[in-house]
């Protein structure tokens, strides 16, 4: 009699722990959880890079409130990074804005890609998720294609303000502590660094990682230009290419 009453009690815990067990699978696999936890360890690249920016800052000789308020305004590391470098290098502002700019086109391309999914979405989604259409949450939303609109919203936006809220924090260690970095250290390699491991968690396919290849090749080869425009003609030629031989080989 004694085992029965144990066996009941034992059952109606279960049954009582059964709705806590589904809640918690629901927050583990709920978009806005995935969002914010697969966007942690593409963000570990860019923590020395917001450094680097805090260093560039120090250079150019700006305050540092002024340097970090761009973060907000802009939020893109190379984007950045880019002005203040020209500024500090006596570029006049206007050569410094269209450096960056041309730095930034690449989001136009990210933009194209993702209009067919932000069609299906509100308006007010539209403003929100294209400020926060960062390479990497560019990434993920091509290595993790999510067909349902609401949870692709959801997703989207849990990453893209993880990675604003880490951007925002670090960029303002950056700036304080930057400036007390040795030299020696050699902080500028973050910047490949990170862009490799994106295009790296990117590139599955072998045409993907072809039109890496190129863009690399076009960059270095046309490096000597002024204003950073080698990228921009790296990323054109390679798209168009990438392009061309998808319609080809279809």
């Amino acid at each position: 009699m004694d085992c029965l009453q144990l066996e009941r009690a034992n059952s109606s815990n279960y049954s009582n722990l059964g709705p806590t067990l589904v809640n918690m699978n629901k927050v583990v696999t709920s978009p806005f959880a995935r969002g914010s936890l697969d966007a942690l360890p593409l963000f570990i690249p860019a923590i020395p890079f917001a450094f680097v920016f805090g260093v560039v800052v120090a250079n150019a000789g700006i305050p540092g409130w002024l340097g970090w308020s761009s973060s907000p305004i802009i939020f893109g590391g190379a984007i950045q990074v880019t002005l203040f470098t020209l500024l500090g290098e006596g570029a006049s502002v206007a050569a410094a804005v269209s450096a960056a700019l041309i730095v930034g086109a690449r989001h136009l391309f990210y933009s194209l890609t993702l209009a067919p999914r932000f069609q299906d979405q509100p308006g007010w989604f539209r403003w929100v998720g294209s400020y926060v259409l960062i390479d990497q949450v560019f990434v993920l939303s091509q290595i993790k294609p999510i067909e349902e609109p609401q949870t692709f919203r959801r997703y989207f936006l849990a990453a893209g303000f993880t990675f604003w809220t880490l951007w925002m924090m670090f960029t303002a260690l950056g700036v304080i502590l930057g400036p007390a970095i040795p030299a020696s250290w050699g902080v500028e390699f973050a910047a490949p660094v990170l862009f490799i491991s994106l295009m790296m968690a990117a590139s599955n396919r072998k045409d993907k990682l072809a039109a890496a290849a190129l863009a690399m090749g076009i960059a270095l080869a046309f490096s000597h230009l002024p204003h950073r425009t080698g990228i921009l003609l790296a990323v054109a030629i390679s798209v168009t290419v990438m392009l061309v031989a998808r319609r080809w080989s279809s």
